[in-house]
This record gives structure tokens, sequence and C-alpha cells, in this order.
């Protein structure tokens, strides 16, 4: 295992066929200095995490994939947003405000340095300085996206491809209005631009056939992760996962609900189908 502040690698023994299992979102380690800082508990602050999906995807490197986890709280800093894509409501302008990027999830306070979690609620009651945002990003998404690099250049030279999972939670209200059944999966590969036809049909069989409801890109497509490293022209395949927090987590206390055993159980399997996903024409598995 590889440890740095923020984000975890764990190897499998055989890494079989160019897996990368990611979870950006799961970080829950709080510097009591950012603690200090929120004007909220920390328990709501928590709600804007993708709670457990580390400790749920845990068995990927029992089953051949390479798992990249996140230390850092999403609350803190967005790892699955890009370091341009800066709200001016929650960072000071300064004299840095043209290399910005305002699209509707930043005005929305879910930039690179969030101004909200869950429910709409403010994170701070004041505006953080722009170097102080630079100095995050620095020491937290940077190193975390390097790592990621890495993982998918070495499964390109060993594989021929590489195919990263990025895994992520909903809460139950973000797909609960869409009938006749709401999915407990929604798969996002950009509508094709980031993942491959083949591959995105693996994953979806994978949910499917261990009896969730799945949908495609609807209301999530993917976001930053799947947009800047998905390329299939490149055979380098990117799915962002979405798994009902229902399905295994008390959202309230944020804590292991009683379905938890079960459905950490049942991912475990898929999480081992997943690991051997290989594209048509991929490389025999290298030697470790």
């Amino acid at each position: 295992m590889i440890d740095d502040s923020s984000f975890t690698v764990t190897r499998p023994r055989v890494w079989t066929s160019g897996v990368i299992m990611c979870s950006p979102h799961s970080g829950r380690d709080y510097p009591g200095w950012f603690l200090r800082e929120s004007i909220l508990d920390p328990l709501a602050l928590r709600s804007s995490e993708d709670a457990f999906m580390d400790d749920l995807a845990r068995p990927a490197a029992d089953a051949g994939a390479v798992l990249l986890c996140a230390r850092m709280p999403r609350a803190l800093v967005d790892l699955n947003r890009g370091p341009s894509e800066i709200d001016p409501a929650a960072v000071a302008v300064g004299g840095a405000a043209a290399g910005r990027r305002v699209n509707a999830r930043t005005m929305a306070g879910l930039g690179v340095i969030p101004r909200i979690v869950g429910q709409g609620r403010a994170i701070r009651a004041h505006l953080i300085t722009h170097d102080e945002a630079q100095r995050r990003i620095a020491l937290w998404w940077r190193p975390y996206h390097s790592a990621l690099r890495g993982l998918i250049a070495e499964a390109q030279s060993r594989f021929g491809h590489a195919i990263v999972l990025d895994l992520h939670s909903m809460p139950a209200d973000a797909v609960s209005h869409m009938r006749p059944a709401a999915p407990q999966i929604v798969l996002g590969n950009r509508h094709g631009q980031s993942a491959g036809p083949e591959v995105t049909r693996h994953v979806e069989a994978a949910f499917r056939e261990a009896g969730f409801r799945v949908r495609l890109n609807a209301p999530f497509s993917g976001a930053y992760i799947a947009d800047a490293y998905g390329s299939p022209a490149r055979n380098t395949h990117v799915v962002q996962v979405e798994i009902d927090r229902t399905l295994y987590l008390d959202e309230a206390r944020i804590a292991p609900s009683e379905n938890y055993p079960a459905f950490a159980a049942l991912f475990a399997g898929i999480l081992a189908r997943l690991a051997a996903i290989r594209p048509a024409g991929a490389l025999r598995i290298a030697a470790e």
C-alpha cells in the first residue's frame, strides 16, 4: 500500500487486467483547522462524502484491481473537479480570475473548493483567499491526480489499455423523482465520450445481473475524472458508478445501515467480475 496525505493506493498481488477502481469522495480525514474554520458540525460536513465507499471497494484489490482512495474529504477539496473550477463565491478573486472555469457546478457551490455540502448548507461564513485555495489544490488535489495518471500510464504500458471505474454514492433524493422505478445504480460514460460501448456493457451487465436497477448517463453522466481521463480512442476507458446510498447507508447518522453486510457481500462479487474486464484485442496479462 502507498499512503499519502491525499490518498492511498492498494495494489493486488497480481494486477489482472489494467482495472483501476478509484474513490475520490470517500475521504474522511478532517484536519482540526478545517473543522474550526467551518460553521457546520462534523456530521453535517460528512453529508457530502461518499461515505464508506473506500471500505466497500476494498475487495477489488483482492480480486486483481488497483484501488485508489482519497483521504482528504470532499468538503475540503473536491478531487472530481478540475483545478480551475473555482467558485467566485467561495474563493476571493485576487489577481487570478482569468484562469477560472465557471460552469453550472462551480456556480452552484460545487467547485474544486466547495462552498456547500448536502442540502445546500454553507461550509464557511467567509471566502478563503486565492493563495489558500491554491495551497489546498497543491497539497491534496495534485498528488491524487498525479497518482491516477501514473496508474493509467502503467496500465497502458503493461496491458495496452486502462479501465478506470470511478466509484461514488448518491443520495436517494437525487433519483427519487425518476419513474417508473428509480435507478439504484447510475453509470456515466459521458454519452460514450469517456468509455467505449463494450466496456460500458460489461459494467452494466455486472450490476443488472446482480439484481440492481441500472440507468446510463441520467442524471449523472460523469464529471472531471471521466472528462479528463476517458479516451476510448486511446483505449483508456472511464465509467463513473453512482450507487444509491440507501442500499447500505443510514444517511441521517452517516453510519452503515442494517443492510450494509448484505450489500457489501453482493458488491464484492460485482467488483471481482469488474476487476477482470478486458477490452477486445487487449494484451495478455503482464508478468508481475
